[in-house]
């Protein structure tokens, strides 16, 4: 097997509500992202010179930037009620869900997936002259749960 070719590794954000999903993907007018691994790192060195390593844990991050706004995006809706009305704590709780689409039938639209918690940190808002930005960061939970996205209807499916 050849190198995965980066449109293969599929990003979609529930811009819906737990109880009534609505994944969007992500990627329009980015040209790179990238989650980011900060590990939680603790080096010991003992009195016979020898390093211990533990790493205890991850805070993953992506930030998404630029994101232009448009009209008709439910993410877009997510993103500017946030906004308009200062949310905070749970109401920032989403799903982001990563999928594998080199690892499937290639006529499918089935594809093994990842769908994870996550909370959204709006970075900033309003932009150049190029259109409405509104750059936001993913907050990863580590709350993970494996099973299968189906690309055509945008479902997560558990198990």
């Amino acid at each position: 097997m050849g190198k995965i070719e980066r449109k293969y590794l599929a990003h979609y954000i529930n811009a819906g509500t737990a109880e009534e999903e609505n994944y969007e993907r992500l990627g329009q007018d980015l040209e790179e992202l990238s989650p980011e691994l900060a590990a939680s790192v603790e080096t010991k060195k003992n009195i016979l010179g020898q390093t211990s390593i533990l790493i205890s844990s991850y805070e993953k991050t992506a930030a998404v930037t630029p994101y232009y706004a448009q009209a008709d995006s439910p993410l877009f809706a997510k993103l500017q009620g946030i906004l308009d009305g200062n949310l905070v704590l749970d109401d920032l709780k989403t799903q982001v869900v990563e999928v594998k689409l080199w690892d499937g039938e290639p006529e499918g639209t089935t594809f093994p997936a990842i769908r994870e918690e996550a909370y959204i940190e709006i970075t900033s808002y309003g932009g150049d002259t190029t259109g409405y930005q509104i750059p936001f960061t993913i907050h990863y939970t580590g709350n993970k749960e494996t099973g299968t996205f189906d690309v055509q209807s945008r479902t997560f499916t558990k198990g």
